[in-house]
Order: structure tokens, then C-alpha cells, then sequence
């Protein structure tokens, strides 16, 4: 009964966009007893010529309903604000070398594990706070604790993120610094679609909110409805998507 009447909302040429959804991910959720739909929206690859709000408006404004929250990925907007470096023009400095070999190897993504991201964190955080997180995780693994690093060193380290296999070209051959300004990025598109918008951090291993259009927005919520990473993090190239609340 749920598809039946989401299906009925949507017009015509619409549906089958709307219902193409990445392999291996539910199309709907419940959060607290009520359910949303989850529709994940393919684009180009954002680089740094695109302005988001535009890549915004020719790919998802079409799908918009009232009461909608439009989310998009944060690798998404950092690429598009030339913050995805190439790896050959990373120096990695001989700190950034030691300190990334102590980086815990996660079969989910490369974080500060190779000394490329580790130099831009050294960058984007201060040395002095680096070296008090690197300090800090060693305390922490002592005592049996993990994520302490990231939790002194802030989301800025958290936020980069290095190439894999399954990145998508020209990212394979970049890391990736988040987003400047996250909250202004949603206010603006929020103010061009006429619905909220969040800025997301989402990966196989949970996620986070960067940034909202409106400070009201229930950031835990949201999280929780995006919690199995409906965007995925291959080659679907679906960097946005629309939460809706279905009957």
C-alpha cells in the first residue's frame, strides 16, 4: 500500500527516474513510526566549473514536492568549491609520513592512512592540533577506545577523504577537503528550490550532517533516515537526493 501511493504522487515520465534506485538499497524507511522514501538523484560529475545550485536545478528541481528535504552528498559541494586536490600536487611532508602509518586501516575507506590525506589534515587543522589528537589516540587504544583522534582533531580532518578503487575519475587520483561553509550552501539552495535542504556525510559506516538551511532542522533525525547510506559509495554517481514522507 505504501508503493501504491507513492507511486500515485509522482507524475507520468517521472517514475521511473524517481524509482531507479542504487543496488542493494531500500527505497523506504521508518524512522519512528513514520516512513520516507529515499529518491537518489543522478548527475554528471560535479567539478570545480559547476556551481551546485545550478547542478541543483537541472537535475533535481523537476522531482521537487512541497514538504521535501533535499540532500546533498559534501563531497559533492567541496568538489565543485576546487576542493579536491590531485595527489601529484601533494608534497607530503615527513610528519605526515610517520604520523600515517599509526592510522588505522578500515576496510571502508582510506581516511588519514596515507600520508597525502595526512598532509592535508596537517594543513586544514594545525600541526599542534594533530599531534594532540595522534597523542590522544594513543591514549585511547590503551585503553581499549577508538575515534578519539577524530574527535580532537574535528571534522575537518574527519571531512577529507582520499582516493579508493571505486572512486569515480578524476577523483581515483585526489583527496577530497569538506565543504567551506556547508550551512551557507544549503540556505542558498534551499532559498532557489523553495524546500529545506541538509549538506551529508554519509558512508557505509554512518554519517553526519555539515550543513542546513534552517538551524530547526533535526539533524540526529536525519541521520537516522539516511543512516544505510541510500547514495552509496561506488559509480552510481548519485551525489543528492530527495527524503519525502510517504502515508
Amino acid at each position: 500500500m505504501m508503493h501504491r501511493s507513492f507511486i500515485l504522487c509522482i507524475k507520468g515520465s517521472e517514475i521511473m527516474s524517481l524509482l531507479s534506485l542504487n543496488e542493494g538499497k531500500n527505497k523506504i524507511i521508518e524512522v519512528d513510526g513514520i516512513h520516507y522514501v529515499r529518491l537518489p538523484i543522478q548527475t554528471h560529475v560535479i567539478t570545480e566549473q559547476d556551481n551546485i545550485t545550478d547542478v541543483v536545478q537541472q537535475y533535481a528541481a523537476k522531482y521537487i514536492q512541497e514538504s521535501d528535504i533535499l540532500f546533498i552528498s559534501e563531497k559533492a559541494v567541496a568538489c565543485s568549491q576546487k576542493r579536491a586536490i590531485p595527489l601529484d600536487k601533494i608534497h607530503p611532508r615527513r610528519l605526515a609520513r610517520i604520523l600515517a602509518r599509526f592510522v588505522y586501516k578500515s576496510p571502508f575507506g582510506i581516511g588519514l592512512g596515507i600520508p597525502e590525506t595526512m598532509e592535508m589534515a596537517l594543513r586544514e587543522c594545525g600541526t599542534p592540533r594533530i599531534l594532540f589528537a595522534a597523542f590522544t589516540s594513543v591514549i585511547g587504544k590503551l585503553l581499549g577506545k577508538r575515534g578519539w583522534f577524530y574527535k580532537i582533531a574535528g571534522p575537518r580532518a574527519e571531512s577529507i577523504d582520499g582516493p579508493t578503487p571505486y572512486t569515480l575519475p578524476p577523483y581515483n587520483k585526489c583527496v577530497v577537503l569538506g565543504p567551506v561553509r556547508p550551512n551557507d550552501v544549503a540556505r542558498e539552495v534551499s532559498q532557489h528550490l523553495g524546500i529545506e535542504c541538509v549538506i551529508v556525510d554519509v558512508n557505509d559506516l554512518g554519517g553526519k550532517i555539515l550543513g542546513t538551511s534552517d538551524f530547526s532542522i533535526n539533524r540526529t533525525h536525519i541521520t537516522r533516515i539516511l543512516r544505510d547510506n541510500p547514495l552509496g559509495q561506488a559509480s552510481q554517481c548519485t551525489p543528492m537526493g530527495i527524503i519525502r514522507q510517504i502515508e
